[in-house]
């Protein structure tokens, strides 16, 4: 027991440094190559924070299991938008910019809309996986060279002497990367800890699987969220929640059907899906809201957001006792 309670603090502890080194790096890369924050928090924190669903999906592709890799990307969808950006914005509110409403929410509304169509007679082909890594490389593409093109969120207004503060492109580097992998190692930590606790406690495997392993694995992106929106990288914050999202869709459910096709159960599709889908279209709409407003993304969508994840834990735990 005790063993547990010190993997959780001490991991708790790596988890939250980890974060910060992570969006130091990042925030470094950005200024040095001036590249937008949102892109940033594209292309590094939402996959670099999905990695570890990608390979849980492969390797349950490979061993036979690959229906696992939709409840595990469509389950992570809908904790990044549900709780991890709804925490984030109820402890400090993001500005909603305009590239983000007229392009980056439309696509990932776009891929959501995409994924839902192919499983509409509940299988995904091999053929359905390569269209998905197809998209995945046209959108990344599309992000890059119109988030560069507009260069919204540029660092234009640092001090003159930035330059001393900088971290080398070595540093940022090696910031990224071992901020990546401490926050992994630390998250694993938690997790085991939580589920030894909650066997002993009594906890049902249905209940810890749900709550604590369901949480416990989208706590990169948590964390890494509010280190960014702490540090007012808005951009870089929710960037990791719009990419995470694509990246889980297109790159995460693709690769795992290119290995083994996937007959999904009905279920899967008239609750899992459904419930990304409507966190989704809520999202699009509560940043609409608040962009055509003028108002910050802020503690009341919040709010909304983590009682759509209450309520959709809900209704996993009382259809699984079905």
């Amino acid at each position: 027991m005790w063993l547990a309670v010190i993997a959780i603090l001490i991991g708790l502890a790596i988890l939250v440094w980890s974060a910060d080194v992570f969006i130091d790096g990042a925030t470094a890369l950005a200024k040095k190559f001036s590249v937008p924050s949102f892109l940033i928090g594209v292309l590094i924190l939402g996959i670099g924070t999905s990695a570890p669903e990608m390979v849980v999906s492969v390797l349950a592709a490979l061993e036979g299991s690959p229906e696992l890799a939709l409840g595990n990307a469509y389950g992570s969808n809908i904790i990044n938008i549900a709780l991890v950006l709804g925490a984030t914005v109820l402890i400090s509110p993001i500005i909603i910019r305009k590239g983000i409403v007229k392009r980056d929410l439309p696509l990932l509304l776009l891929v959501t809309a995409i994924a839902a169509w192919q499983l509409r007679d509940g299988i995904l082909s091999q053929a359905d996986g390569l269209v998905l890594l197809v998209l995945l490389f046209a959108v990344l593409g599309l992000q890059i060279v119109l988030s560069i093109r507009e260069g919204y969120h540029e660092h234009e207004d640092d001090s003159a002497d930035s330059d001393e503060t900088e971290l080398s492109i070595a540093r940022g580097l090696g910031s990224l990367l071992l901020g990546m992998l401490m926050l992994v190692i630390s998250s694993r930590a938690i997790v085991w800890g939580a589920v030894e606790l909650a066997t002993l406690w009594g906890l049902s495997e249905l209940i810890i699987g749900l709550t604590i392993v369901a949480v416990g694995t989208s706590l990169p992106e948590l964390v890494s969220s509010l280190s960014a929106a702490r540090k007012g990288e808005h951009d870089m914050a929710l960037g990791n929640i719009i990419g995470s999202n694509i990246f889980n869709t297109l790159a995460v459910v693709g690769l795992a059907t290119v290995i083994a096709p996937i007959s999904a159960d009905p279920v899967i599709l008239s609750r899992d899906v459904l419930a990304m889908g409507l966190l989704t279209i809520l999202l699009v709409a509560l940043c609409m809201f608040a962009f055509t407003k003028k108002r910050q993304f802020g503690r009341t969508s919040g709010a909304t957001l983590v009682l759509f994840f209450v309520g959709y834990t809900a209704w996993l735990i009382q259809s699984a006792s079905i």
